[in-house]
């Protein structure tokens, strides 16, 4: 799994520069891929979050000062009622797979499993560190992202974000965990085939700039593919997607409805029918 600060003098990150660039041309200018009301460059942002599994780069923030110097007490990135962390976990997802999913909450040291589930779903609210090192909300305890990941994104996926996240809770400073990054093995991990995950919760906390959650939808993590072999970005196409790595590609499908089965408040991507429901 590749991390953006990694990718430094060896020249990937000039992929993650392109990735930027791709997603800017994608999101904002459009190439009429998707719904006007989806091309905001707020959308940059939620996006970058939106797969804070892999934060590829920070696009928005280059040349902005940290607002978040340092870590804040452990307690304001827990959440005190268990139970409305359980909730808020399986909020990503509808209720014919949330209810049968494991649940996992962070504890002091770490993510710890709630409750134990029935089907090949594990939902989690991820919080801010799994963002870029260079990212200036990496210690934002504000964030919250509700996820249910399949098997293969539990078993692929979920081991870099444990780990940031027992790193940040023991104490080690961003400068630590960027060393430890480069030779560690979840960190590096190749995404399996099939990796994906829900957010459809109306409760995400993406990040403090507008918008603060992005639109339901559906991830996607792949080996690096081109995107145009899911017809990502192409003309009417509801697909997102960017090559972030040689070995890692990302898909975006917003949805219309939220996981409590309420319509989002945006058109369907253009191209979709009107008639058609998710």
């Amino acid at each position: 799994m590749l991390i953006a600060s990694e990718m430094t003098d060896n020249g990937r990150g000039i992929a993650v520069r392109q990735w930027c660039d791709d997603l800017q041309k994608l999101v904002v200018t459009g190439e009429e891929s998707m719904n006007t009301k989806l091309r905001t460059p707020g959308v940059i942002q939620a996006l970058v979050m939106t797969f804070a599994l892999f934060p590829a780069a920070s696009c928005w923030a280059a040349g902005s000062a940290a607002p978040y110097a340092k870590m804040a007490p452990v307690d304001q990135y827990l959440i005190a009622d268990r139970n409305a962390e359980i909730a808020m976990a399986k909020s990503a997802a509808p209720t014919s797979i949330s209810d049968n999913a494991a649940v996992m909450i962070l504890g002091a040291h770490g993510f710890e499993t709630a409750l134990k589930g029935t089907n090949a779903f594990t939902c989690f609210v991820d919080r801010a560190w799994t963002k870029s090192f260079d990212d200036p909300e990496f210690w934002n305890p504000k964030i919250r992202g509700p996820m249910c990941l399949n098997e293969a994104a539990m078993r692929t996926a979920f081991p870099n974000i444990a780990e940031r996240a027992k790193w940040a809770l023991s104490g080690l400073s961003i400068a630590q965990m960027r060393e430890r990054a480069k030779t560690s093995a979840a960190a590096n991990m190749i995404v399996a085939t099939g990796a994906m995950s829900y957010m459809l919760s109306k409760q995400q906390y993406l990040s403090d700039s507008p918008p603060t959650a992005w639109h339901p939808h559906v991830m996607f993590f792949s080996p690096g593919i081109d995107p145009g072999a899911w017809g990502a970005g192409l003309k009417d196409s509801p697909v997102l997607g960017a090559a972030l790595s040689d070995h890692l590609t990302m898909f975006f499908i917003p949805v219309r409805k939220w996981s409590d089965g309420t319509l989002a408040d945006y058109p369907a991507p253009a191209g979709a029918s009107e008639h058609h429901q998710h």
